[in-house]
């Protein structure tokens, strides 16, 4: 009996491995793509990753030299560069840079579920920053800080020139979140005796937070990596991405590799926690109709 039972399983699987359709040449293309994909993207990152924890004789390539944690001491020191600097810098402006962008991009798309005279004009007032080359732009905007006798630092001109890249992002994330928005809600909220200013502190802005998470998420990272439009207007000192690369011009020891491996982190700490925040709000909407 357990013979005959085993038998007819297999035969079961076999029957349905004949009958499933076969996949097209294509999508073994697709995949070989993509994999190649993965491996170009994400190979030197993991050699940087692995060559940032070498011993005191490691050098800038394979094979490695010892296993120790040296170069992120001499990292921490700041021996090769002003790195704590940098990052007290880079930190506040791309906080700055993200609160900006949220607040006017969710405005911007509060403003335009309306027809808006001149509203066309606007929209592509902001978006055609997109097209300019950014260093060209981090140029320009230099150069009209020189006109007017302005000195250019990282709260004033670098802002400047990081909302013109993150702004219009914000803004083309923020239409096609409210582009999905049910204005039912709305209504059933001023149905209820709710003021506008309820509406949106209780209604509209927590049904879009997954949006708003992305926006703020967009701004910041956008921010902390920019380099063309801030490398003409930051003034004399430098934020993170400036700082490598001027260590890419007289570091020559794996400190660069850890100075790398320590911002990946951080920029993935951060990706993790928007999901989490987003994760968390799923689970708070769908928690009632589950419990009931």
């Amino acid at each position: 009996m357990t013979h005959s039972t085993t038998t007819t399983s297999a035969q079961v699987r076999a029957a349905s491995r004949a009958d499933r359709p076969r996949r097209p040449w294509t999508f073994y293309l697709l995949a070989s793509f993509f994999t190649a994909y993965v491996i170009f993207l994400y190979g030197p990152m993991l050699c940087m990753y692995v060559l940032s924890f070498q011993g005191e004789q490691g050098a800038l390539s394979f094979p490695m030299r010892g296993l120790s944690l040296h170069w992120f001491r001499q990292l921490w020191e700041g021996r090769s560069g002003d790195i704590g600097g940098a990052v007290s810098r880079s930190m506040p402006l791309a906080l700055l840079v993200m609160v900006i962008t949220v607040v006017f991009s969710v405005a911007a798309g509060l403003g335009f579920r309306r027809q808006v005279r001149g509203g066309s004009a606007i929209f592509y007032a902001v978006i055609i920053s997109l097209t300019a080359p950014g260093y060209i732009l981090g140029i320009g905007i230099g150069l009209m800080f020189s006109l007017f006798g302005w000195s250019t630092a990282w709260y004033s001109s670098a802002l400047g020139a990081q909302l013109s890249w993150t702004l219009p992002f914000g803004v083309l994330i923020s239409f096609a979140v409210f582009g999905r928005f049910d204005a039912a809600y709305e209504e059933a909220a001023r149905d209820l005796g709710a003021s506008p200013a309820q509406t949106l502190r209780l209604v509209v802005l927590p049904i879009l937070a997954p949006g708003i998470i992305a926006i703020a998420l967009f701004g910041f990272t956008l921010s902390y990596d920019e380099f063309a439009r801030t490398l003409q207007t930051t003034g004399p000192s430098n934020t993170v991405p400036i700082e490598i690369w001027s260590m890419t011009q007289n570091v020559t020891s794996p400190t660069i590799y850890a100075l790398g491996t320590v911002t990946t982190a951080l920029s993935f700490l951060l990706i993790g926690v928007a999901i989490l925040a987003v994760v968390l709000i799923q689970r708070r909407r769908t928690a009632p109709a589950v419990a009931h």
